[in-house]
């Protein structure tokens, strides 16, 4: 067995004769179980908060999205449609077109999306499994609207007599006088209601969806113009390769961006905050690891005279230093497993029964990763190397010769 390794283990297990020193080191082993168990915690709850974030986006955004480069829309041709079909990997495609809309019932009114959708809409997205009540009836000439929406107005479901109504401009230019004083600057169109989706609050309040013609004809657009094109991709598909075809497909005027690119600002903000929350708290790891440079000095002093007897037998300088240098990173290599141990133990215990809550019925989300636990155990390690070898290194001759 390793000689440094052999006495430092038992350094490790043994108590020293000054009740300070107990205590320092036990405090010392506390911090750093407490530390890491505190650092595993908070990264699984971002890590959660992250999924149960993204949730919300992937209901309504495809693995792929075709755009336009520039403006509202562009045109997607019968003859574009046909190369779709021999994509490999592709599964299907649902075409869109979205306007900003003035809906109106009796005396109220708000102003949000028409988002017109055909029938492999559902099929492409998510959008299914957000539907609170009703049906996801979109045939003429019925709408499915947001809770946010839905509560505003107050529109019945199937409301046929008195239905809703949608306001938007008229495509053009020149002013309103010029198109003549009895002619409307706006299109009109009444829906009734058919069901309501629910995701959360900026979603609730922004999309009413309708049938695809629908739409086009209240746009004045004909059967080619549209302002996307949501694409599913198979599990085992190469994304970025079909990325690559599509871009080649769809020419330069469009983009086809990934559900990650459509929300760049979104992932952009969770990964800032992840990083920041891990660096704050392995800067709270590191204050407390100076306890370890403590108690490894005060070892140190306590064991000066076995350290001298080993000197005088033959030991050197390099390999009393190793000693005190591997105790030190077994204290913190112990107590960062501990100290992971610990965390996953309450962060199994949430996923198990969510006794902490957000809401009366959403538990907060965390996350079992075991890439967190990785980075916890390497920061801890790495921690405990460079206060091992600050500590180790205060030992000198004159020191174990006094």
């Amino acid at each position: 067995m390793n000689f440094p390794f052999y006495i430092a283990r038992r350094y490790l297990v043994s108590k020293s004769n000054q009740n300070a020193v107990n205590i320092i080191n036990f405090i010392t082993f506390l911090v750093i179980v407490i530390g890491s168990a505190a650092l595993f915690v908070v990264l699984s709850a971002f890590a959660g908060l992250k999924t149960f974030s993204l949730s919300f986006t992937n209901t309504f955004d495809p693995d792929l999205k075709a755009i336009p480069a520039t403006g509202k829309y562009f045109s997607f041709t019968p003859n574009q449609e046909k190369e779709l079909q021999n994509i490999t990997g592709l599964t299907s495609y649902s075409k869109e077109l979205e306007e900003r809309a003035y809906l109106t019932f009796r005396e109220k009114s708000c102003i949000a999306y028409i988002k017109g959708v055909d029938d492999n809409y559902r099929s492409v997205t998510g959008v299914d499994s957000t539907l609170y009540f009703g049906n996801w009836g979109v045939e003429e000439p019925n709408t499915v609207l947001g809770i946010g929406i839905y509560n505003q107005l107050e529109v019945p479901l199937n409301n046929y007599q008195k239905p809703m109504t949608i306001l938007v401009p008229k495509p053009g230019k020149g002013s309103i006088t010029q198109q003549g004083f009895n002619s409307k600057p706006y299109n009109q169109l009444s829906v009734s209601v058919s069901g309501v989706y629910a995701v959360e609050e900026n979603l609730d309040k922004k999309y009413a969806f309708a049938q695809l013609p629908l739409v086009q004809a209240l746009l004045e657009k004909d059967s080619t113009q549209i302002s996307g094109i949501n694409f599913k991709v198979d599990k085992g598909a190469d994304l970025s390769e079909i990325q690559a075809i599509l871009r080649d497909r769809m020419g330069p005027n469009v983009l086809v961006l990934t559900r990650q690119e459509l929300n760049s600002t979104l992932y952009r903000m969770l990964n800032t905050e992840n990083l920041a929350t891990y660096l704050i708290f392995t800067l709270v790891l590191i204050i407390a690891l100076f306890n370890v440079v403590g108690a490894i000095i005060m070892m140190i002093l306590d064991k000066r005279q076995n350290s001298n007897t080993l000197f005088s037998l033959g030991t050197t300088l390099s390999e009393l230093r190793r000693i005190y240098f591997i105790q030190g990173l077994l204290v913190t290599t112990l107590g960062g497993l501990i100290g992971v141990l610990l965390g996953s133990l309450l962060v199994s215990s949430q996923l198990a029964f969510g006794w902490l809550k957000i809401t009366p019925s959403l538990a907060y989300p965390v996350e079992y990763n075991i890439m967190n636990l990785l980075v916890v155990l390497a920061t801890i390690v790495v921690l405990g190397l460079i206060s091992s070898k600050i500590a180790s290194s205060r030992i000198t001759r004159k020191l174990i010769a006094s």
